[in-house]
């Protein structure tokens, strides 16, 4: 019988790259588009870290690497973990792959058994549901407000928790809040997940992206036995700007690492050799163009902040880390706006997009329908300017 698994029936596409895809249509027409859609950094590679993928590639460095990644890169990275977030891991405990969104994928594959379920908060990164759902488990998703900065409490956590619990996700900074969990709460919900025997999977590929003097906390540096439990998930992708090289990396107990290294082995096989060399010279180099873009990313969320401030009726948790904003705008729903009513996040971004030539993403992508996702990895001029016709649109 010529058929689709009920697998791919079940999994619904990415808002935001269908989003962005038909903002990129739109300007590749010539309409003037300003896109706050696009979840990456608008800053190119550093040169250096080009200069070294291009020698490599010169070299010959073009063949099969080790399925979990090269040596130095995983040494590296036990170096970087080391540095940055005093944790303590041994290379055989690093698995490297095809970008942050594919460690999190290998990390659901090799824990997950059919009708298993993994706990996260909404509003979430828009994958997190779908990737559950492609390993054959259940997403369990804790309702958040901004009054709780958009973070779990563990006790919502706790009253979600059954048998049939595998992991906890939490993402810090967050995707597509900016929100930051404080170590208070991270340290409470490591305590419920040691209690509770689940796993704890840390997104921190914002990692690098904070505000107002804040340090990064991992929920696995708070405790040597929620180490033991927790898979630290980061990546070169958003702190180098280096989306497209495809390099993300997981931290994790070890025979867990060796399973998801068994389940590599049979989709992707290594990441590409040349950005391995890329991500090599990224982690190991001088870290200031990192901070370079972390200034410029703290600017552009002062000024968009302020500009929101302008428009009645619009509130918002401010980002602490990440570069997005989540303002809620549903007090402008059931509004008639030239001539149209708009009901919903789907048509808010359409209206907005149609209408005053934004591009933005729907909160319903996010589970919270009351709210817009902006990205402001984009230039002072254009964060004004998109700010004017959404002013302007609502006005």
């Amino acid at each position: 019988m010529l058929s689709l698994s009920q697998r791919s029936e079940n999994v619904a596409p990415s808002e935001t790259l269908a989003i962005t895809a038909k903002i990129n249509s739109m300007q590749a027409q010539g309409i003037d588009v300003i896109k706050f859609a696009a979840g990456e950094p608008d800053f190119d590679t550093p040169e250096y870290i080009k200069d070294a993928a291009i020698e490599s590639l010169r070299n010959g460095f073009t063949k099969y690497t080790p399925v979990p990644g090269i040596a130095a890169l995983r040494e590296a990275i036990v170096e970087k973990f080391k540095r940055d977030n005093n944790l303590h891991y041994s290379p055989s405990q690093i698995i490297v792959s095809c970008g942050a969104k594919h460690s999190i994928y290998n990390i659901l594959q090799a824990i997950c058994n059919p009708g298993d379920e993994v706990v996260f908060a909404a509003p979430y990164w828009v994958s997190y549901p779908e990737i559950v759902k492609l390993s054959d488990a259940k997403p369990i998703v804790v309702e958040t407000t901004a009054g709780q900065n958009f973070c779990m409490k563990p006790e919502q956590i706790e009253s979600v928790l059954s048998d049939r619990t595998k992991a906890i996700i939490i993402s810090s900074p967050s995707n597509p809040t900016g929100t930051v969990y404080d170590a208070a709460t991270l340290s409470q919900i490591g305590e419920l997940a040691l209690e509770r025997q689940c796993y704890v999977i840390s997104d921190e590929i914002y990692e690098s992206l904070l505000y107002d003097d804040l340090r990064h906390q991992s929920i696995a540096s708070l405790d040597e036995a929620v180490q033991g439990i927790t898979f630290v998930v980061n990546g070169v992708s958003k702190a180098y700007s280096m989306t497209g090289w495809r390099i993300g990396y997981t931290a994790g107990p070890e025979k867990a690492v060796q399973a998801m290294s068994r389940i590599q082995s049979h989709s992707t096989s290594n990441p590409t050799s040349i950005a391995q060399i890329g991500a090599l010279t990224a982690l190991t180099a001088s870290q200031e163009a990192v901070e370079e873009m972390r200034r410029a990313f703290e600017e552009r969320r002062n000024v968009i902040c302020q500009r929101f401030d302008e428009i009645d009726g619009i509130t918002y948790a401010k980002p602490q880390g990440a570069f997005y904003i989540f303002p809620d705008v549903s007090s402008h729903y059931g509004r008639n706006i030239n001539g149209k009513t708009v009901n919903g996040s789907v048509e808010m971004t359409a209206f907005l997009l149609d209408s005053a030539r934004v591009g933005v993403i729907p909160g319903n992508a996010s589970g919270a329908d009351n709210h817009l996702r902006l990205s402001f990895a984009t230039s002072l001029a254009e964060i004004n300017s998109g700010m004017d016709r959404i002013k302007e649109a609502l006005a």
